[in-house]
């Protein structure tokens, strides 16, 4: 099982209000906007109708079984009316508008799974338009900043390396962040990953990664998806263990 899709937030370059002009402020920069998108997006039907039930609904940047995954946390109730109140309490009762950007080469069904998000936020007042791009030109611009609301898979083997290249405060000289395309910053969630990735004892660390998990992801420092379900077929006699980057590796294969 992959690590699941993500949605990024907090850039700035491609929000507006509704007729098209800029906004003064940013409001995905607003704990409850970032709630409100969460719950305009209905993962089950995403999982059901676009990923054809290979994925499972996300609360987490690492799937179930995975090091530092926190299995307390629930993935986000779909609810349009709660995030239309949201957006209201936020200022935005009549939305904004922002560009979904996303890779259209790289994650399976990744310009889909875009599509239905965008529709998903129209919902709730959020007027969104997709941008689909090839993955080597998307990243590129991703890296430079250039989106506001973008895709990302990320496959790790503990959900506190997760956190410190997807959410910890980007710091060149650390190599933390380095995939922080929002540059979200959390004093807390940075104090409690580089505690966890300082601690020997895998009994002791669990705890400290789980409750990195959990403060980032209560305050929707992204945006998580679904656990994408990574398939291989092959004759009845070989067997092969799935890997959480999806390569596949011939010398990996094995007779059953």
């Amino acid at each position: 099982m992959a690590a699941p899709t993500v949605i990024v937030v907090f850039g700035f370059p491609v929000v507006t209000a509704l007729t098209g002009r800029a906004l003064e402020a940013n409001p995905l920069k607003d704990l409850r906007v970032r709630r409100a998108i969460s719950k305009a997006i209905n993962r089950e039907a995403i999982v059901d109708r676009v990923m054809e039930g290979l994925a499972l609904p996300a609360a987490n940047l690492v799937s179930p079984g995975v090091f530092g995954h926190a299995a307390d946390l629930k993935p986000e109730p779909h609810d349009p009316e709660g995030a239309k109140q949201l957006l209201a309490a936020a200022g935005y009762a009549q939305g904004f508008g922002l560009t979904v950007h996303a890779p259209n080469n790289r994650y399976v069904n990744d310009d889909r799974i875009a599509q239905a998000v965008a529709q998903m936020l129209a919902r709730v007042g959020i007027r969104a338009q997709v941008a689909a791009l090839p993955f080597s030109v998307y990243v590129s611009k991703a890296r430079n900043r250039e989106f506001s609301f973008a895709m990302l898979g990320w496959g790790s083997y503990s959900g506190d390396l997760a956190l410190r290249s997807l959410v910890a405060t980007f710091d060149a000289t650390k190599g933390y962040g380095t995939w922080n395309w929002g540059r979200y910053s959390s004093t807390r969630v940075d104090e409690l990953v580089e505690r966890a990735l300082a601690t020997v004892d895998p009994a002791a660390r669990a705890p400290i990664a789980q409750e990195a998990m959990r403060a980032a992801m209560q305050a929707y420092a992204v945006i998580p998806l679904h656990h994408q379900i990574v398939t291989w077929a092959m004759r009845r006699d070989l067997a092969y263990a799935a890997r959480t980057d999806e390569y596949t590796l011939a010398h990996h294969l094995r007779r059953r």
